[in-house]
């Protein structure tokens, strides 16, 4: 795959809530991008997930709310991230959600933290603040997982030299 592809869907990825940099860093590296360029382009593209997230729903959301459809899926999707960030922000405030975006698994990104953070009524610069803090961590702990992986199988793998 020609290396602009790559990052276009490396930058897909990562603004995509199932994937993030969860699949996006993984997919760069393996289709040839260098993991010291990879880790920078997908954080950066993931982190503005949430000023837009922020944004939709601050404007958007409101229409779409008079939707009976997204209403119901809006509204489990809120209770889930309500559910799943509240005992971290008690504890820990706005760093409970950068806490919970760090964490490279599913429903723990930068769309969740956003979501929660916004229901939570954090304030705006906290909460993007926290996104980009988490990120940036999440990106760190997925490629050194990546490369970590790739340097494991390389010992299963025989080499030939041509």
């Amino acid at each position: 795959m020609k290396i602009p592809v790559v990052l276009l869907w490396t930058a897909f990825l990562s603004f995509l809530p199932i994937s993030e940099l969860r699949g996006a860093i993984p997919f760069s590296i393996a289709n040839g991008i260098p993991w010291y360029f990879a880790y920078p382009f997908a954080v950066l593209f993931n982190a503005l997930v949430a000023p837009g997230c922020w944004i939709f729903l601050s404007t958007l959301h409101k229409l779409f709310l008079k939707m009976k459809w997204y209403g119901n899926f809006f509204d489990r999707f809120v209770d889930r991230a309500r559910n799943k960030l509240r005992g971290n922000v008690e504890r820990w405030g706005w760093f409970g959600i950068a806490v919970f975006v760090a964490i490279p698994f599913p429903i723990t990104g930068a769309w969740t933290g956003t979501l929660g953070a916004w229901v939570l009524g954090l304030s705006p610069r906290r909460t993007m603040a926290a996104v980009i803090l988490g990120v940036i961590t999440a990106g760190a702990i997925v490629t050194l997982v990546t490369v970590a992986g790739i340097k494991a199988l390389d010992i299963f793998i025989k080499r030939l030299e041509l």
